[in-house]
C-alpha cells in the first residue's frame, strides 16, 4: 500500500495503439470446463502457514520477529482517523489527492503493522486494536481514490455509496482485508461474529460484486483492448485474492476466476514480445511483478494444472526489469518512472526462481542484500511481506550477480542499452528509444538518451513530479517534466515534439559489434507540421574504450535560425574553452566536445523543488542548449562525450 501512495496511482492517457497478437494464454487455452476441475475451491492453495501454525511462525529469523513486534507495538498507539469529505473533494478543487490519500495510506498501514505483529508474536496481544481497524476500513464508503473518483457516475468529488468502483484502491485494501480475514477470522469471532461477517460483507460490496456484474470498467479491457497497462494485471490479482478467499458460493469463485483469467488475458495481449514495460522500470513492480503474483496465485489454486511460466512472453517481462538496470539503485527511466528504484527483491527472487532465469534470480538476491534483508525487511504489501519473511533465507543465500549487461535492442518498444565495457559500470552507458509519443505514462521524448558514466548519471531523463490531477489531464503536455524541451532531444524551429500515436519514429536501426553499438532513428514525424522538418535523423554511437558519438542530421522545409538542441544533467557543467563543456562527476571529468563554429552553448540552471524530483536528484539541475548557427535547410551536428580521469 506504501508504494500505492506514494507515486504509482494514475489514471492512465487513453491511446488508439494498436494491441499485440493476441496470445490468449489463459482463457484462450483452458476452456471453463477445465478450470471447474482443476479449481481448488477451499483455502488449502494457500502458500504460507496460517495463523495456528505457531511452530512455522515462531521459527522465523528473530531480527524479523522483533522488527514485526516492534512496528505493532508502534500501531497499537495509533489513533484511528476518519477520512473527511473535504479531504475528497479537495481534489475537485486544487488537483491536490495526497490530502485524501495520506489519512487513508496510515490507516491502511497501522492494520497491515497489526496483523503482521500478531502473526509473528501469536498471543492475541494486537487483535483488538486490529479490529478498531478493520472495523475503521469497514466504515468508509469506498475504499477507492479521490483520483479516481471520476469513474463513477456521479463523477469526482464525494464517493457514491450506489456505485461502488473498483480502482487500485479497492484493490489493494481489498487484498489486506481478504488476507486478515483469512489469517484471523476464527479469533474474530471469538469477539463478536459481526466483524469478520461485515469484512466479507464489505468486499462482497465493493469488490465481488462490481466485478461479476460490469464489464465496462476501463482496466478490464472488455470494452476496447487498444490500451491496456498495469491497473489491468494488479487490479484482477487483488480481485482474484478476494474470490479465493472470500466468495463461498463455488459456481460464483468458478466464473469469478474465469473472468479475470480473460480480463488478464488483455493484458498480456497487449505487450510486445520483447517484454518491456512502456511505462517504465519503475511501473514493472504494478505490472511485470503483478502479472507474476496473479499467475502464481493461479499456478497454485488450480493444482498447477494453469502454468504458463514456460511461455517466452513472460521469461521477457520478468527479464525487463534487470536489463533496464544500470546502477546502484538507477535505472532506466524513460516515461513517467523515477531514476531511483528500490524494486522488491523477493518479487525479482521467486519471479525468476519461476521462469528459471539464473539472471534474474541473482539480481534479485543481490538487491535483497543491497537493502539490508540480513536484518531487515522492506516495506511491501501483506501477500509479499509474508513471502518475503519465509523466502528470506533463500533469497539471501543465492549467489548475487549484477546485470550489467553488454548491449540489447528491444524491438517492440524500440529501446536500446549498451555500456562500453560489459559486465561492468566502467565508461559509458548508453539507453536510447525510439517509439511514439502515446506510450502509457508517455512524455514526448522521441530520439532522447540516458547517458551514465562509471555508473554516475551524466545526461539525464528528469522523470515526474508528483501526480496531481493536472498530470492525467488535458493539461499534461504543459507541465514541464512531460516536455520534449526538457528532454534530451532537439527543438526545431522552436517547435517541440507533440504528443500522440501519429507522432513516432521511422527507419530505425539497431547494430552491435565488438567495437561499437549504433542506434538511430528519424524523428521528424514527432513534430508537428509548423516545425517545417522533413527529416531529422537522431543517431547515438557508443564506441567501446573511446566514448560516445550523438550526432543529427537533418533536412528542413524552413529555417527560423531557432533550432536548438538540449541535454539535460545533473552534474556541474562549464564551457573551459571554446569547443568543450566539461562536467564533473564523482570519479571523473567528462567533456563534451562540439563545433564552435556549428553551435553556441547556453548552461541553464533549474531549481528542483518537488519532492518526488528531489528523490533522484539534486535541488539543482541543468538544461544544456547548443544553439544551431546553421541557416541553411540541411545539415549536420557531432558531439563528442570523452571522458579525463583526476583524482580528488
Amino acid at each position: 500500500m506504501k508504494n500505492l501512495l506514494n507515486c504509482i496511482l494514475c489514471l492512465c492517457v487513453a491511446t488508439s495503439i494498436t494491441a499485440q497478437a493476441k496470445r490468449n494464454l489463459l482463457a484462450g487455452k483452458f476452456n471453463v470446463n477445465d478450470l471447474r476441475t482443476a479449481l481448488v475451491y477451499d483455502s488449502s492453495w494457500a502458500p504460507y502457514p496460517s495463523y495456528y501454525d505457531r511452530a512455522k511462525w515462531d521459527n522465523i529469523a528473530p531480527a524479523y520477529k522483533a522488527q514485526l513486534i516492534a512496528k505493532g507495538e508502534e500501531a497499537l498507539k495509533y489513533k484511528w482517523q476518519v477520512v473527511p469529505a473535504m479531504a475528497y473533494i479537495e481534489y475537485t478543487r486544487s488537483g491536490n489527492r495526497a490530502v485524501m490519500q495520506d489519512v487513508y495510506g496510515q490507516n491502511v498501514g497501522a492494520l497491515q503493522s497489526l496483523v503482521l505483529a500478531e502473526l509473528a508474536e501469536g498471543k492475541g496481544r494486537f487483535m483488538d486494536q486490529m479490529v478498531n481497524g478493520v472495523w475503521t476500513l469497514c466504515e468508509m464508503t469506498t475504499w477507492a481514490l479521490s483520483a479516481h473518483l471520476p469513474a463513477q457516475k456521479a463523477g469526482a468529488g464525494l464517493p457514491d455509496v450506489s456505485d461502488p468502483i473498483i480502482d487500485l484502491g479497492v484493490g489493494n485494501t481489498s487484498l489486506l482485508m481478504a488476507w486478515t480475514h483469512y489469517y484471523f477470522k476464527r479469533e474474530f469471532d471469538k469477539i463478536n461474529p459481526l466483524i469478520a461477517k461485515r469484512i466479507s460483507y464489505e468486499i462482497n460490496r465493493q469488490v465481488l460484486q462490481p466485478y461479476y456484474t460490469r464489464d465496462d470498467f476501463w482496466w478490464m479491457a472488455f470494452k476496447n483492448d487498444s490500451f491496456v497497462n498495469n491497473w489491468n494485471v494488479w487490479v484482477n490479482y487483488n480481485v482474484l485474492n478476494c474470490i479465493l478467499l472470500i466468495e463461498t458460493d463455488p459456481q460464483k469463485k468458478l466464473d469469478g476466476v474465469y473472468k479475470t483469467m480473460r480480463s488478464v488475458d488483455k493484458f498480456i495481449n497487449y505487450y510486445k514480445d520483447d517484454g518491456a514495460c512502456e511505462e517504465g522500470p519503475a511501473y514493472w513492480s504494478e505490472a511485470g511483478a503483478m502479472m507474476y503474483l496473479y499467475l502464481d496465485i493461479l499456478q497454485r489454486a488450480t493444482k498447477g494444472k494453469v502454468d504458463q511460466f514456460n511461455e517466452p512472453i513472460v521469461k521477457n517481462i520478468g527479464a525487463y526489469i534487470y536489463k533496464a538496470y544500470i546502477n546502484k539503485d538507477y535505472y532506466i527511466n524513460f516515461a513517467d518512472a523515477s531514476a531511483r528504484l528500490r524494486p522488491e527483491g523477493g518479487l525479482i527472487y521467486n519471479y525468476g526462481k519461476a521462469v528459471k532465469d539464473t539472471m534474474m534470480m541473482g539480481f534479485g538476491s543481490m538487491l535483497a542484500q543491497q537493502q539490508g534483508w540480513k536484518d531487515r525487511l522492506p516495506n511491501a504489501s501483506i501477500d509479499i511481506a509474508v513471502a518475503d519473511i519465509f523466502d528470506a533465507k533463500e533469497i539471501l543465500e543465492y549467489p548475487s550477480r549484477a546485470p550489467f549487461i553488454g548491449d540489447f535492442f528491444m524491438e517492440g518498444t524500440q529501446i536500446m542499452a549498451a555500456r562500453e565495457f560489459p559486465g561492468t559500470v566502467n565508461g559509458f552507458y548508453l539507453a536510447a528509444k525510439a517509439g511514439h509519443n502515446a506510450e502509457s505514462h508517455n512524455h514526448n521524448d522521441v530520439g532522447t538518451c540516458i547517458v551514465f558514466y562509471n555508473g554516475n548519471p551524466l545526461l539525464i531523463d528528469i522523470g515526474s513530479e508528483t501526480y496531481t490531477r493536472q498530470t492525467f489531464s488535458k493539461e499534461r503536455y504543459t507541465r514541464w517534466a512531460m516536455r520534449s524541451a526538457y528532454h534530451n532531444v532537439p527543438l526545431i524551429n522552436n517547435v517541440e515534439q507533440h504528443e500522440g500515436a501519429t507522432y513516432k519514429a521511422s527507419s530505425v536501426n539497431f547494430k552491435s559489434t565488438k567495437t561499437a553499438v549504433s542506434f538511430s532513428a528519424d524523428i521528424a514525424a514527432t513534430y508537428p507540421a509548423d516545425a517545417g522538418v522533413k527529416k531529422w535523423v537522431r543517431g547515438y554511437e557508443l564506441q567501446r574504450g573511446k566514448g560516445l558519438v550523438i550526432k543529427d542530421t537533418y533536412e528542413l522545409l524552413k529555417n527560423e535560425g531557432t533550432s536548438e538542441l538540449h541535454y539535460m544533467t545533473c552534474d556541474k557543467v562549464e564551457k573551459v574553452k571554446d569547443g568543450v563543456l566539461q562536467f564533473t562527476l564523482p570519479d571523473g571529468m567528462v567533456d563534451m566536445i562540439y563545433d564552435a563554429a556549428a553551435v553556441t552553448p547556453v548552461i541553464e540552471a533549474i531549481t528542483i523543488t518537488d519532492n518526488r524530483l528531489l528523490n533522484s536528484w539534486p535541488k539543482e539541475i541543468y538544461r544544456i542548449i547548443l544553439k544551431l548557427n546553421n541557416k541553411s535547410l540541411s545539415g549536420s551536428n557531432t558531439l563528442t562525450l570523452q571522458t579525463h580521469s583526476f583524482k580528488r
